[in-house]
């Protein structure tokens, strides 16, 4: 075998690896239940209420993809991403609980959002579509987000080329929320996206960009 087989074995054997944890068949109901600490800040149906800014906003994880919530959460729990509140929560979390609340989240339904900024939604859709060009080219988000923002469900069966992107929904979520993660992700605070895929395409943003993105986004239905 030689080295480029070698490497594409190993890298099926970890995609398939992932994708027997993350697809571990969860129950909703009893994941409501176990969501008690969750629903705190994540709202009782994963709709989080908006923060004004400053404050630190929670995402809504009402409809997000379970191998998404999954990889996060253990993510959290080996320090790959932190933060101060999210991180003892997981850490917390015992494994064989996280399967049945992904599947509580991933069965509720998201709520979309009335724009804040109507006069960057024109932009944001443009970036949405159809990307950036030089000279600091950025690919369109509908690539790997899907229209509406609904993510890559389909992110381990249509793979064509390593490595894996595990895109997550965004379609509805909170504007605050959208940019604090993408300007995470330009300054390197968030570096736990696999082969810097977001890293990379964030530092080509501007805080203008950003905002136009985040509310586009914001007001999608899924």
């Amino acid at each position: 075998m030689d080295k480029m087989e070698s490497l594409r074995a190993f890298a099926c054997a970890v995609i398939a690896a992932a994708c027997s944890t993350a697809s571990a068949a969860g129950n909703p109901e009893a994941g409501e239940k176990k969501a008690a600490a969750c629903i705190a800040c994540h709202g009782p149906d994963g709709n989080s209420p908006a923060l004004p800014e400053p404050a630190e906003p929670w995402p809504k994880l009402a409809g997000q993809l379970p191998e998404y919530m999954t990889k996060q959460l253990h993510d959290f729990k080996a320090g790959r991403r932190t933060n101060s509140q999210m991180s003892p929560q997981a850490q917390a979390l015992a494994e064989s609980d996280i399967p049945d609340i992904v599947a509580f989240f991933a069965k509720q339904k998201i709520k979309s959002n009335e724009p804040a900024d109507k006069s960057v939604m024109a932009q944001g859709e443009k970036l949405f579509f159809s990307g950036k060009g030089r000279p600091e080219p950025v690919v369109a988000c509908v690539g790997c987000h899907g229209l509406n923002g609904v993510g890559n469900k389909n992110w381990n069966k249509s793979l064509a080329s390593l490595p894996a992107v595990l895109a997550p929904a965004i379609g509805g979520q909170h504007a605050s929320y959208v940019a604090r993660q993408l300007k995470a992700y330009r300054d390197g605070t968030r570096k736990n996206d696999a082969s810097n895929t977001m890293r990379d395409i964030a530092r080509r943003l501007t805080d203008k960009d950003i905002v136009a993105i985040a509310e586009y986004v914001a007001s999608l239905p899924r």
